[in-house]
């Protein structure tokens, strides 16, 4: 386990997909590596909340959130040290804290809220509801995506966040996200 929630240095771009769930994060992710020919890192929380739904029937709990942020940031860390030019995260801890808070009555650990805000990326890329929920074993909330989408996009605001809205199709978005990818990695 990490010693603690801070990312490491490293000299490639960092873009994290980012939104509520059922908003095409883990489609986009994927489409980005591919079209970069780069890695990506998988969200960690749903291996990790999928096991526990499938041995004990139970969902995300709070005593579950730091250990999927530690789970998290290991991946982030581990990529980091092989990734070149672009490392894709298919989310951060900062998508951790907004759920800790709008699930837990505004709660955050202070480590995590530490690192959530202090851990930098160059680009956000927030994935918009204007896509049908679907419903798995994990998610939740299909009444609530408006307020699941602002909460997120709030919180990039919140932390001057550098990031950038994705609609419609995945091709739409594709579209957007590597207009926005190409323009920082020509910096």
């Amino acid at each position: 386990m990490e010693k603690n929630l801070k990312q490491i240095t490293s000299d490639c771009l960092k873009v994290v997909v980012f939104g509520p769930e059922s908003s095409g994060k883990t489609t986009l992710s994927r489409a980005l590596a591919s079209h970069y020919n780069v890695l990506w890192i998988e969200e960690f929380a749903r291996d990790y909340l999928q096991e526990k739904w499938d041995k004990e029937n139970k969902v995300c709990e709070l005593n579950d959130l730091l250990p999927i942020a530690y789970g998290q940031i290991k991946l982030e860390n581990k990529y980091s040290k092989k990734a070149t030019d672009l490392l894709i995260c298919d989310t951060d801890l900062l998508e951790t804290k907004v759920y800790s808070e709008t699930y837990y009555n505004g709660f955050c650990d202070p480590l995590l809220e530490k690192y959530a805000i202090e851990n930098t990326y160059d680009l956000y890329i927030l994935t918009d509801i204007d896509i049908p929920w679907v419903k798995d074993d994990l998610r939740d909330r299909p009444n609530n995506r408006k307020e699941m989408f602002n909460a997120f996009k709030q919180a990039l605001i919140k932390y001057n966040k550098p990031y950038i809205l994705v609609s419609g199709g995945v091709n739409d978005r594709i579209k957007t996200a590597t207009k926005e990818i190409d323009e920082l990695l020509n910096k």
